[in-house]
């Protein structure tokens, strides 16, 4: 990353005795595609707040562009925020909402109104200006407050979990939209939802949050195929969770002891030390391949058809571990049926607990 815009500081923020935020250090790059990714409670908002200037911070300090924001009001930072229920104006047509931002900042009619019908045009809303707000669907009132944001040029874009309110549909086609209007503008977006897919869709670099802390962050294929943490593996898709225990190192990485038999994954860890490995469900083979390491027998117990995959539940041949699976749609598989489970060795992740 170059000089980044966004600088977060020991941020941290408590209400009363509880911590939303604790002690966050944060770098966000310039023309970044952001998203804070966590469960409820897990701080994402608090931040997305303090940033934009609608939450005090207890201790630490907020930069953009290298100037401290921290103690200045939300009208005078070099932002915009679209919230997640849009907050436009009902009483206004869709033209004078997303020209809203331009006429608290003094800026004439007729250019407010240019603006604005540029705006609409961006987001795929020409011609929508004269309209009420009530004439509009979900999609198109979460692009109007989007065209609103985006109209007084901020230097940061935060969407509070904008897309929340949308059929899946909807969604998937919106977070098309929304990188490729960021990608367009080269404005850089911090982005809140709890939705992993999405943040996989749609982000450059991915931060997990669990309890006020970051818990993982990274590009989000990293994120995905290689979680940091045990937090991070289970909240960021699925995942098969083998314990273990480390019988000792080998090269860059451990062998561990688990239900599965020995395996040897990448990381530092100490003969002795209790850990959990992950293997995502895509990444349990069932055909022999070279290279490939066997991780024994199991029974199909439960099978579904997903479209693009079958979704199998197995019992280990020990009947000690639970384990799920994708395979093919075309795959040779049926409940009862006893397989021989294999994986790269390289999809093995070390977790930190």
């Amino acid at each position: 990353m170059t000089e980044p815009l966004v600088e977060l500081v020991g941020l941290r923020k408590t209400y009363d005795r509880a911590v939303a935020v604790d002690k966050i250090d944060l770098a966000i790059g310039k023309g970044e595609f952001v998203v804070l990714l966590g469960p409820s409670g897990s701080g994402k908002t608090t931040i997305l707040s303090m940033i934009g200037g609608f939450t005090e911070p207890t201790e630490g300090r907020v930069r953009i562009g290298g100037i401290d924001v921290t103690a200045m009001p939300p009208a005078r930072r070099p932002t915009a925020t679209v919230f997640q229920d849009y907050a436009l104006f009902p009483h206004m047509s869709v033209s004078a909402n997303v020209g809203f931002g331009l006429a608290m900042r003094k800026v004439r009619r007729a250019e407010r109104e240019r603006r604005a019908e540029d705006m609409l045009r961006l987001v795929g809303l020409e011609g929508f200006g004269p309209r009420s707000i009530h004439q509009l669907s979900g999609g198109q009132r979460q692009r109007v407050a989007l065209a609103r944001a985006i109209a007084v040029e901020p230097t940061v874009l935060l969407l509070d979990e904008p897309l929340g309110a949308l059929d899946l549909a909807l969604r998937r086609q919106m977070q098309e939209e929304l990188v490729r209007i960021q990608k367009r503008l080269g404005t850089t977006f911090v982005h809140v939802t709890h939705d992993q897919e999405e943040a996989m869709s749609v982000a450059d670099t991915v931060i997990v949050m669990n309890r006020g802390r970051v818990e993982d962050s990274g590009q989000p294929a990293r994120v995905y195929l290689k979680p940091a943490t045990l937090f991070s593996a289970t909240f960021m898709g699925e995942s098969n969770i083998l314990s273990g225990r480390v019988t000792e190192r080998a090269g860059e990485g451990v062998r561990v002891e688990t239900a599965l038999g020995v395996l040897t994954a990448a990381g530092q860890a100490a003969p002795g030390d209790r850990v959990h490995l992950s293997i995502r469900p895509e990444q349990l083979l069932l055909e022999p391949a070279a290279g490939e390491v066997s991780l024994g027998r199991a029974r199909i117990a439960e099978m579904s058809f997903q479209g693009t995959h079958l979704r199998c539940h197995a019992r280990s041949e020990s009947g000690d571990l639970e384990l799920l699976l994708r395979a093919r749609v075309d795959a040779p598989v049926a409940v009862g049926e006893a397989i021989e489970l294999r994986a790269w060795p390289a999809d093995i992740v070390l977790l930190k607990d």
